[in-house]
């Protein structure tokens, strides 16, 4: 079957069988591998994806249920220079990661935590990214770079802030 859809700003169409999951037309059709499969169950949220602006998680929705859907994923949200994302950049000098695994999806998750929850303490944060395992940290300096990120997308004009 044939899904058209925009990724990443650009339109795509994939042919996939029916029971294609979104993670995987992402990662083998598109070759879009910054997307990870974690647990397959949606427990882990290493395949978090911005579908319409809001996360979900791609192992489990198939492709063919978001056709027409707006897609972003991780490799979509930097600018177009290469810069990244201010979520990104926090993630990096907060040192919110360590072997790096969750940290797509983290970012993702963390993108729209602060858009739809702007403002938010640590508790709220704690609690929003509730979805999201990393085996790694410690969450600390993953809260502390999800408030910066926060803070900095605030800053930054409508159009660029939101992924």
């Amino acid at each position: 079957m044939q899904v058209s859809l925009t990724v990443n700003g650009r339109e795509v169409t994939i042919d996939a069988p029916p029971n294609t999951l979104l993670v995987q037309a992402i990662r083998e059709h598109l070759r879009l591998t910054g997307t990870h499969v974690g647990c397959d169950t949606a427990q882990c949220g290493a395949c978090t994806v911005h579908l319409n602006g809001r996360a979900i998680k791609s192992c489990n929705v198939l492709v063919a249920q978001v056709a027409g859907g707006n897609i972003t994923t991780i490799e979509g949200i930097a600018q177009a220079d290469g810069t990244m994302h201010p979520m990104q950049a926090a993630f990096k000098e907060c040192h919110g990661l360590q072997c790096g695994f969750c940290t797509p999806g983290m970012v993702m998750s963390a993108i729209d935590l602060c858009t739809h929850h702007p403002k938010s303490d640590e508790q709220q944060i704690r609690s929003l990214l509730d979805g999201n395992l990393c085996r790694c940290t410690g969450y600390q300096n993953i809260v502390k770079a999800v408030k910066q990120g926060g803070e900095a997308m605030a800053s930054q004009p409508a159009a660029s802030a939101a992924a």
